[in-house]
């Protein structure tokens, strides 16, 4: 009863704050001050920052955070992350060992009992599930690369894969290791093939059965042309919806990458898992886009890659999506179209598109200033961050994410988490979230709590099929409540006079529950 009343109460203050914020609003907005800069690059090309992150970009100034974090190779990560991340003996395998490992290769003959086949078949879920959601939170919440995260998950969204199909859960945490993380900032065209090429998505969306009507190898489990992955390359991962393309051209995408394919032979033999099988590819000539593209095999689908990656569409498609995620939910024409022409001048240099954005008036502007609502997965990482929780335990994470709506790695359909506030603010979400601070706050929170003695940094990445959950001892002070002062201190930029006046004269008890559950926290 007593948890349930000083939530209500929270919830309360934290709604009365917004009706105070909503009204602050509407007064004269000044251009941002040194600190506020230093807070909007740290809530929109990081998550949230760290104590001291503030005081310390303000003091190298916006521009050379700016810079370096477009270069996140010259900025080295801890060395205890490093060794954290070694320790990870399965998010250190490669998709053809993980296929060996845990695909249907690892399974047990068809005498063992049903039992032995089932647990075979969860070992996966066991093993490298939660290594990658360690990997993709330590990174999140300790990488200084902090931009390189954002738009790691910024194009898992938009490339999306679903952790629960079947194979894909071998794949996914190795699909944003390999391919999305090193491209994050590099040329879309390498990023959409490398997509294109890689088994997690061949997989889920089906790509790899598909075959040419009446080809030699159509057979089976790959009889007929598959259109999913031809039509989502279009809509989601190109062109975007209503851009021009037709169902023709969908059907002439389709055929183009008949034959793209897993080979499961090769896998077993340790070779990578694509391949190109020209008995289940249609040659026939194909016309796509207005372009005809001559039956040569593979290379078609290199030449419909080309196309898609350089067409106007694709970068309007990708500036829009770039603006509502790093300026507005509702994305600014005139940013877009300025994007969209740097995209196309530049070859889909990622990086150059940025630079531009980061550039613009409309990035800096206070009408776009702690403005965007965040999503669960920013508010539970800032969260983090904010009050230096170390992440010792991911069960509870996955937890409050899966409450919240976006589990990791969970969303079902090709499209991807969206980003919006329309998507995510609504009452229960605002009490799962406090309920969630609230338990950080006393320092007692389990995230910060070791289950099992921890591995030994630097393990073989072939050792045993079934390696130990990766876990760590608690740090040291743990168990002491977060301190409000500190944390005002963290996040002063962003918290209004109203609401530090409400805070500061509440109990000191439910100060950083306000704090983190107030709207100043809620909003990037």
């Amino acid at each position: 009863m007593t948890s349930t009343i000083r939530l209500s109460g929270l919830l309360s203050m934290a709604l009365m704050l917004g009706c105070l914020s909503a009204a602050h609003a509407q007064a004269v907005q000044a251009p941002l001050n040194d600190s506020e800069k230093a807070l909007h690059v740290l809530n929109r090309l990081a998550y949230g920052p760290r104590p001291g992150d503030v005081d310390a970009v303000r003091r190298m100034g916006v521009k050379r955070y700016i810079d370096q974090q477009l270069r996140p190779d010259s900025l080295p990560l801890p060395e205890e992350l490093s060794g954290k991340l070694a320790g990870l003996s399965t998010y250190q395998l490669s998709a053809t060992q993980l296929y060996q490992q845990y695909g249907p290769p690892s399974f047990p003959p068809n005498s063992a009992t049903p039992e032995e086949k089932n647990m075979a078949r969860q070992r996966a879920n066991k093993d490298i599930t939660p290594q990658a959601h360690f990997a993709r939170l330590w990174l999140a919440t300790e990488s200084p690369r902090q931009l390189q995260e954002v738009m790691t998950e910024f194009w898992f969204n938009h490339f999306n894969v679903f952790e629960g199909k079947d194979w894909v859960r071998y794949w996914n945490g190795e699909y944003e290791k390999d391919v999305l993380r090193p491209n994050a900032l590099g040329n879309f065209r390498q990023l959409l093939g490398s997509v294109a090429h890689h088994p997690a998505m061949l997989y889920y969306l089906d790509n790899w059965l598909s075959s040419g009507v009446n080809t030699p190898e159509a057979k089976g489990r790959f009889k007929g042309l598959n259109e999913n992955y031809g039509r989502e390359l279009l809509e989601l991962h190109t062109m975007g919806v209503d851009s021009g393309y037709t169902q023709a051209d969908v059907i002439a995408l389709a055929r183009i990458l008949t034959g793209w394919t897993i080979d499961e032979k090769a896998m077993k033999d340790g070779q990578p898992g694509f391949a190109f099988n020209p008995k289940r590819h249609d040659f026939g000539d194909k016309i796509f886009l207005g372009q005809t593209i001559k039956g040569s095999g593979e290379q078609e689908g290199e030449q419909a890659l080309d196309i898609l990656a350089r067409h106007p569409a694709t970068a309007r498609f990708v500036a829009a999506k770039l603006v509502q995620y790093f300026v507005s939910d509702k994305p600014e024409p005139a940013l877009t179209e300025k994007l969209a022409r740097r995209f196309l001048a530049t070859n889909g240099d990622i990086k150059a598109v940025l630079r531009t954005l980061f550039d613009s008036q409309e990035f800096w502007a206070r009408s776009n200033y702690q403005t965007q609502f965040k999503t669960p997965y920013q508010y539970v990482v800032s969260s983090l961050r904010a009050t230096a929780t170390p992440v010792l335990n991911v069960k509870p994470i996955d937890g409050v994410l899966n409450q919240l709506g976006q589990p990791l790695y969970g969303w079902l359909t090709p499209e991807g988490y969206k980003f919006s506030e329309e998507a995510w603010l609504n009452p229960d979400a605002l009490l799962r979230r406090i309920n969630f601070v609230n338990g950080l706050s006393n320092g007692k929170s389990p995230i910060a709590r070791a289950e099992t003695p921890p591995p030994v940094p630097g393990a073989a990445v072939a050792a045993a099929p079934t390696p130990a959950p990766i876990t760590y001892a608690p740090m040291p002070g743990y168990g002491a409540p977060v301190n409000p002062a500190q944390l005002m201190q963290t996040l002063a930029p962003a918290l209004e006079p109203h609401s530090l006046a409400a805070i500061t004269a509440a109990a000191p008890n439910l100060q950083v529950g306000l704090i983190l559950g107030g709207p100043d926290f809620m909003k990037r």
